[in-house]
């Protein structure tokens, strides 16, 4: 973990737990209002989920969203019943990469804080803000003058689409791809075609690689 990269900069922290050898290293990083404890490596491994835990963590208050500050001239994406942690984690540390910091969820996608979740992210979580609201109505009365564009086996193929700043870009779920109550909310379907035109091929991509390739394609387009 570098210093000057904590997580906690963004979060309001109650407690910091960490090894003698740690502390020895950031004390002066820990903020005040935290109160630091000293926990030995084992002690460590009993309190982490993973089998190799890092010699720091912290227990953070989880901030309040409300969906009023979206910012509707920066860029938006949407999952819509998103069920894997990974793919979860993996979309937010992509849009993160991308300057994508605004994330609308349904409310059946994963839980931003389950564990699998925010290992996944690489701390992006930090940093891309995670909203959770039913989808129809949140396009209904909050995206009235923008385009929602989602991924589908059919429509404009992705690298000849011509994506707008304002564009939303709405990624479905790994097995059954967007609802069709989201769906009848879709200004225009993209379509990510394979190169390969055999059938012998994987069906359809992972969601977090679809969702890749489609902030990269906004990306070159409203960079240009």
């Amino acid at each position: 973990m570098k210093a000057g990269c904590f997580w906690w900069t963004t979060f309001e922290m109650e407690e910091v737990l960490a090894t003698d050898t740690w502390v020895r290293e950031h004390e002066k990083e820990v903020p005040a209002a935290a109160e630091l404890t000293l926990v030995t490596p084992a002690e460590m491994e009993r309190l982490s989920a993973w089998k190799n835990p890092q010699p720091v963590m912290a227990v953070a208050r989880i901030p309040q969203r409300d969906i009023a500050d979206i910012r509707q001239d920066q860029p938006l994406l949407m999952l819509d019943d998103l069920r894997d942690p990974g793919n979860m984690g993996t979309i937010i540390r992509t849009a993160d990469w991308f300057g994508i910091r605004q994330l609308v969820c349904s409310q059946t996608t994963v839980e931003l804080y389950n564990p699998k979740v925010i290992q996944a992210t690489m701390g992006s979580f930090t940093r891309v803000k995670v909203y959770y609201i039913d989808l129809e109505s949140f396009i209904d009365n909050n995206l009235k003058e923008r385009r929602v564009l989602g991924a589908f086996l059919e429509g404009t193929p992705v690298q000849r689409f011509d994506f707008q700043p304002s564009d939303v870009i709405v990624i479905g779920n790994e097995a059954n791809g967007i609802t069709e109550a989201v769906s009848r909310k879709i200004s225009s379907k993209i379509l990510i075609d394979s190169p390969v035109k055999s059938a012998d091929k994987a069906e359809s991509l992972n969601a977090s690689i679809a969702a890749a390739i489609m902030m990269y394609q906004y990306s070159l387009s409203v960079r240009r």
